[in-house]
């Protein structure tokens, strides 16, 4: 099959970017009119206690202000903020939302709060199932560099929409503190609320990554910025692009979870962000090791889900690129997490990634993390301990394995 190449905006980029600096920001005066993604976490439904793990959020919310950090991947003069109320039951008030450039943990940089509108109010009710995307804010932003968006919800408010691995500490205190430099917390929370994106003014292309935990970074150093997806971006800011991670820890490609399944949010999470242009997706795992001795998974059916991504990406002109699945043998063995007729199916699903020649570019993340000496279990380098997750270098040598040129560019 004919390879798809990147679309044109990248191209001008990469020019513009020569000329100007690749970590250049956009000035003042310029014209809004394009946006980019470059910070996303993806919408999730609460859990209860059937899936026997704990949220980490409390269950409502009142006359309580919540801070988060959010590391952006490009930088521009202008941003947006999203806040979703995707699986809310109720309307979702915010009494007020403002956003800074971070000083380090609950402080902001001072001089560089600024209040956020939508549609030129500071109060937003936000319907159940709906979303809602800021004007334009005014705040010089660099490239890699870590935002506050800080959010007043004035009256008993059930969380019902996050996202459960954040892998960043965000602070709750009593009261609308919105635009104080720093407070004294009465409390911290490691998962996401209300913000499901920060787009950018620069009008660059964006690379989404698509995944489950190994992709949402649940097992790297807390506040590190060390996910895979956060390392791409590293390497993407002097080219010109953003990175966006959307990971969801626990999410399948073909069942609902920790998440819908990933087929049923891939055009809300990837598709619908603006400016990607490429998307890598790592998926699978979850699938393979979740199935039952009474109904396993067949390659077979991961092949349909993922020929389902490919026809969607296509239908976009986005890129799509397969990453194979990583080892995972001793994972979880006591509960049947793996086996040797799993590990058959993983094997026989990375072969048709890796020779099927349906996606547009492979990454080969199974080569990346493996032992040399046994390729079906990851490399003890590598690992966080559970033999499923890689660590801070684990992901590390995810980032490092991709070929930026198949990326972004026609091979």
């Amino acid at each position: 099959m004919e390879r798809r190449s990147v679309l044109p905006r990248f191209a001008r980029w990469a020019l513009v970017a020569a000329l100007i600096g690749a970590h250049a920001i956009q000035p003042a005066s310029a014209q809004y009119d394009d946006w980019t993604a470059t910070w996303t976490a993806s919408p999730q439904p609460l859990f209860g206690p059937d899936m026997g793990l704990e949220p980490g959020i409390p269950s409502s919310l009142a006359d309580q202000t919540v801070r988060q950090i959010l590391h952006v991947s490009v930088g521009s003069r202008a941003l947006r903020i999203v806040l979703s109320n995707t699986y809310g039951k109720a309307p979702l008030i915010v009494g007020e939302a403002r956003v800074a450039r971070s000083d380090g943990g609950v402080a902001i940089v001072a001089g560089s709060d600024r209040a956020v509108s939508f549609g030129r109010e500071t109060r937003v009710v936000i319907p159940p199932g709906a979303s809602v995307t800021s004007d334009p804010v005014e705040l010089e932003v660099a490239a890699l560099s870590d935002l506050t968006v800080s959010i007043y919800i004035p009256q008993m408010t059930p969380l019902d929409t996050f996202h459960w691995s954040g892998g960043q500490t965000s602070y709750v205190t009593s009261g609308n503190v919105t635009a104080a430099p720093s407070f004294e917390p009465s409390a911290t929370l490691t998962p996401r609320l209300f913000v499901s994106a920060v787009l950018s003014g620069a009008n660059t292309p964006s690379v989404a990554a698509f995944g489950d935990s190994i992709t949402d970074g649940s097992s790297v150093t807390l506040n590190s910025n060390q996910r895979w997806p956060d390392l791409l971006a590293a390497r993407l800011a002097p080219q010109g692009m953003a990175a966006i991670n959307a990971g969801i820890s626990g999410n399948q490609l073909l069942t609902d979870g920790l998440g819908v399944n990933a087929i049923a949010r891939f055009e809300r999470d990837v598709l619908s962000q603006p400016g990607v242009e490429s998307v890598i997706v790592l998926l699978g795992i979850n699938d393979i090791g979740g199935s039952q001795s009474t109904n396993p998974i067949t390659p077979a059916a991961l092949i349909a889900g993922y020929r389902q991504l490919i026809a969607q990406a296509h239908t976009h002109g986005v890129r799509i690129l397969g990453a194979t699945i990583t080892p995972f043998e001793h994972a979880f063995e006591e509960g049947g997490y793996y086996t040797p007729e799993k590990e058959q199916v993983r094997q026989t699903v990375n072969a048709w990634i890796r020779d099927g020649a349906e996606f547009d570019g492979v990454v080969d993340f199974d080569l990346a993390l493996q032992d040399p000496e046994q390729p079906t279990r990851m490399a003890a380098a590598f690992d966080s301990g559970d033999h499923l997750h890689p660590n801070d270098a684990g992901c590390r040598a995810l980032a490092d394995a991709i070929d930026l040129t198949a990326l972004l560019s026609k091979p």
